[in-house]
């Protein structure tokens, strides 16, 4: 794969790939402290569940080095995206470090190799859901730019696609910051998969058709019950999916599972800028937007989790989290 990793740590600097200048430019920015990754969190400078609780162990990390207060670190990165549970689930375990007087460099190098090891296990058992000649469907990015290598719907493709398996992918556009046609789209025409962009209506039509094999999406946060919180537009396309027997799986590693929420129903959900659906709409001015960044699909429109343990419809077997630094 010929991508840039989204993250960087090197000789004690953190640098990130601005992701809103994609695909136009590779651009990468240096953070020098909590707070700044925070904003850059905020603005999805850096985006995906995964990516940004790594980017937050970092940002703790530096914090401690630093010898800021972790606790005003810690509750700035919380609030920067309070949606997706990896964020508060790697602050909550810097925080823990800390409190054992561990070094917070190493626990936050630690987090982002399990995180690269997690998507590899994911690529690897979801591989096997991915037939010679069968058609995928996927919406937003859940790509190797969401997390540190591979992504965790798109690394069954990756896996699949490195054994030789010819299949083809229907990409949602993924309205209104396009995440599956800048970032997603990008990805695998660098990684040489066929691929079909699609206006995120048109999902329906296909599946109809029989066009569509299976849909593979990832996810923000699992919650206790099995209620997958992702970007908004996953619920429909579950739905849809339903209605149609193809098939619905969500690809996320353990971080995401959050065993202290019962249901979907008890997540805020998060409000993006009006700006994000009227910019470039010229005839849109003063209009009131709603904008909500996340949506719940129930448990019972997913067919099974993948995850770096396997393929299962048990989310406590699936997604409980493990300690240490091997997944």
């Amino acid at each position: 794969m010929n991508l840039p990793a989204p993250i960087r740590w090197e000789d004690g600097r953190l640098w990130l790939l601005d992701q809103r200048r994609l695909p136009d430019q590779v651009t990468f920015e240096e953070q020098h402290d909590a707070s700044q990754i925070a904003r850059a969190i905020r603005n999805l400078h850096v985006r995906g569940a995964p990516a940004i609780g790594v980017a937050a162990a970092y940002g703790m990390a530096m914090a401690w080095r630093d010898r800021v207060d972790l606790q005003d670190a810690a509750r700035e990165l919380r609030e920067a995206r309070p949606t997706a549970v990896n964020l508060a689930w790697a602050v909550d375990r810097m925080l823990a470090a800390a409190t054992r007087q561990e070094d917070l460099i190493d626990e936050a190098r630690c987090i982002h190799e399990e995180d690269r090891a997690m998507c590899e296990a994911i690529g690897r058992h979801g591989a096997k859901l991915i037939k010679p000649g069968s058609s995928l469907l996927t919406h937003c990015n859940a790509g190797a730019l969401a997390v540190s290598h591979l992504g965790t719907a798109t690394a069954p493709m990756y896996v699949a696609h490195e054994a030789g398996v010819r299949f083809h992918v229907y990409v949602d556009e993924t309205r209104p910051v396009l995440q599956g046609s800048r970032l997603t789209s990008w990805e695998l025409s660098q990684a040489g998969i066929d691929h079909t962009l699609i206006c995120d209506s048109v999902a329906a039509h296909l599946m109809a058709d029989g066009a569509v094999d299976l849909v593979i999406v990832g996810a923000d946060r699992v919650t206790a019950n099995g209620d997958t919180v992702n970007k908004i537009g996953t619920r429909a396309l579950a739905i849809v999916a339903h209605y149609h027997d193809v098939p619905f799986y969500v690809a996320c590693p353990s971080s995401t599972f959050d065993p202290t929420t019962a249901a979907g129903s008890d997540v805020a959900i998060e409000e993006r800028p009006a700006a994000e659906v009227t910019d470039g709409i010229p005839a849109v001015t003063g209009v009131k937007v709603r904008n909500p960044a996340f949506d719940v699909t129930p448990a019972e429109l997913v067919t099974a989790y993948v995850t770096e343990r396997g393929v299962t419809g048990d989310i406590g077997d699936g997604l409980r989290r493990k300690s240490g630094c091997e997944p």
